[in-house]
């Protein structure tokens, strides 16, 4: 569960994912973005035997980064705030759980991706399990069920539940699920926070597991990337813009993903069709960062459809980020493009290869073409291809073909 002063207690699904990974395994780490609920989560967890230690005291900080093995020693076990402050504690939390491997003796949290730090990604091996954190799911603020994933690979009918429409979905959108931002209503306020949250990161928090060498360079990309959210990444337009090699481009945004920020989406591809582009795209993890750092207002979609369509897919690739985590099968997520511009936003792949395709639009109105991306995936993937959806601002299913139709975008939180 989380608390805020501006939101009631809402029940966080990683909660019982931390529970049970602490029966049996001797660290748990749980990851995610800054503000996204972590510390109160692990909070649940603290007792005798497990007390809270945070990384972000500048004291307990410099004690455990000036005698790493003193600090862990003596401990039975620990809930560790902010672990990505003081790398150097995981190789001695590794030494320490080697000799005494009683399951659930340190939990630890992360505002970046620590197993991607050089020598720390090996270290734990076998004695770790990973639970992602992310800002609030629509499901989650609703107590749904969130088995959107697991119903779309069943083939069974599409629940459409009540949806949400017109500026109620803008407002969902350019509000995110960062909890702080949710609770502000005022949308100047909102954008305040997400200025002064960005702010922070990227000054202080990129410096604990980056060697960034024009830092004054990395809110400039992080509009650049805003601005060409959903579409199709060129590192060197970047770097042209920017005025920095193509490299440091694709260091820096490495950097942002292992902070959570940003999301890179890989293309899918099939031996069926060579004609694909193998290009990535890059998403926001968070809508509302997204619409405050475009500084997006919340007025009916159908005002501004060019300007709310991206906003809108990285909405969605949000969502579906969240519930493949929360999936009973393991489900990739990529998207689709072909040379001759046919495309959809995000192909679901499950182990057993079938696929769900999905496609965002922010009209009311669905045309034939709008379809044709996920026709040509159908082609692609052939028998092994579930259904289409195209997620839009409408109310109802419109049938398309025995496979494909167009439904709410709410269908991602319907029970």
């Amino acid at each position: 569960m989380i608390a805020s002063p501006k939101l009631p207690l809402v029940p966080r699904r990683a909660e019982t994912a931390v529970a049970t990974a602490l029966e049996d395994t001797r660290v748990v780490l749980v990851e995610g973005p800054r503000q996204a609920g972590k510390t109160t989560l692990v909070r649940q967890f603290v007792h005798e035997r497990r007390p809270y230690l945070s990384l972000d005291d500048p004291v307990i900080l410099a004690n455990a980064k000036s005698d790493p093995v003193g600090f862990i020693r003596n401990l039975e076990g620990a809930v560790i705030d902010e672990i990505q402050r003081a790398p150097e504690l995981m190789l001695v939390i590794k030494q320490s759980v080697d000799t005494d491997t009683t399951p659930g003796r340190f939990l630890l949290t992360g505002s970046a991706n620590v197993m991607a730090l050089p020598t720390i990604g090996d270290s734990l091996a076998g004695r770790i399990e990973i639970v992602e954190l992310f800002p609030f799911a629509q499901a989650e603020l609703l107590e749904r069920s969130g088995d959107a994933i697991d119903r779309f690979f069943s083939g069974d009918p599409i629940v459409i539940g009540e949806p949400v429409v017109g500026q109620d979905l803008a407002q969902l959108v350019t509000r995110g699920g960062y909890p702080e931002a949710i609770g502000r209503a005022d949308g100047k306020r909102r954008i305040k926070w997400f200025d002064d949250y960005l702010a922070l990161i990227l000054d202080r928090d990129v410096r604990d597991i980056a060697t960034i060498d024009q830092l004054e360079k990395l809110p400039l990309l992080v509009r650049l990337l805003a601005e060409q959210s959903g579409q199709l990444s060129n590192h060197s337009n970047m770097a042209s813009a920017l005025q920095i090699s193509r490299a440091t481009v694709g260091r820096y945004i490495e950097t942002l993903e292992r902070m959570f920020l940003i999301d890179t989406l890989p293309p899918w591809f099939s031996n069926r069709i060579s004609r694909l582009i193998k290009t990535p795209k890059h998403h926001f993890l968070d809508s509302g960062l997204l619409a405050a750092l475009r500084r997006f207002s919340p007025a009916p979609p159908q005002t501004d459809p060019e300007r709310f369509g991206p906003l809108l897919e990285s909405f969605v690739g949000s969502e579906l980020r969240k519930l493949i985590g929360w999936s009973d099968a393991r489900v990739t997520l990529s998207h689709f493009r072909t040379k001759e511009g046919d495309e959809v936003d995000f192909v679901l792949e499950d182990q057993q290869g079938r696929v769900v395709g999905i496609e965002v639009k922010a009209s009311a109105t669905l045309r034939r073409g709008d379809f044709s991306g996920l026709r040509k995936l159908e082609e692609a993937a052939g028998d092994k291809f579930v259904r289409g959806l195209v997620l839009h601002d409408y109310d109802g299913p419109r049938p398309f073909s025995e496979k494909i139709s167009g439904v709410p975008v709410s269908v991602l939180w319907a029970n």
